[in-house]
């Protein structure tokens, strides 16, 4: 992550027409501003149209930026707004019947922890459980590492409401993770268990009845 006094300097440069310190103000970003509304629409494939749309807005309104925030503070202000208009014009828009239902079932069917597999989609999964307060404070704070008083002023709530928000976000993902852990560990004991059988039957019935008879004693 660039340090936040160049990247608004950049933006800053960027009211006059700079087309270097506009290129390098995108880049500098993008990858936090694809992160947040991602994970903040819970649409990943939605992503690319909400992060153009951010930049175009962005763009749109730099001659009004004056620095009084940091710049990414400001892009990611944009970037909420944008995510809430779409989500408000998604919400009165007839949705296909049983086409949310079989995405996430194909979703939930990914593996995890095979290679290849991308860790971000169980993540995105993760975060999805979390209420979108919570999850939007979780996102900025502790995957873009903004300050909290930046949080709070992107989301437009008390620092402690953040601090709240982050703490009950945590404790609900530590859950999941614990919930997901279980059903692992046990599928792990089970093959311990079939591997033990196999192991003790291939010895033949000979030696088998020893392993026996030894295991009573």
């Amino acid at each position: 992550m660039r340090d936040d006094r160049t990247v608004t300097a950049w933006a800053l440069a960027a009211r006059t027409g700079d087309e270097t310190a506009v290129e390098r103000f995108v880049r500098a970003t993008q990858l936090d501003v694809r992160r947040y509304v991602t994970h903040l629409s819970g649409d990943a494939q939605a992503a690319d149209d909400l992060v153009q749309d951010t930049y175009l807005r962005a763009l749109r309104s730099l001659p009004r930026f004056e620095g009084r925030s940091s710049a990414r503070t400001w892009l990611l202000t944009i970037a909420r707004r944008t995510v809430a208009d779409r989500l408000r014009s998604m919400a009165g828009r007839p949705r296909l019947a049983g086409t949310d239902d079989w995405q996430t079932a194909v979703e939930k069917a990914q593996p995890r922890g095979v290679p290849g597999f991308d860790e971000g989609i169980a993540l995105t999964e993760l975060l999805s459980a979390l209420p979108a307060p919570r999850r939007e404070a979780f996102v900025l704070t502790q995957l873009l590492g903004l300050p909290y008083a930046e949080t709070a002023a992107i989301a437009g709530c008390p620092v402690g409401t953040v601090r709240s928000r982050v703490a009950r976000a945590r404790e609900t993902l530590v859950s999941l993770l614990a919930e997901e852990a279980d059903p692992a560990e046990e599928r792990e004991g089970e093959r311990g268990t079939a591997r033990t059988t196999c192991s003790v039957g291939a010895l033949g019935p000979a030696r088998t009845a020893r392993v026996s008879a030894g295991s009573a004693a």
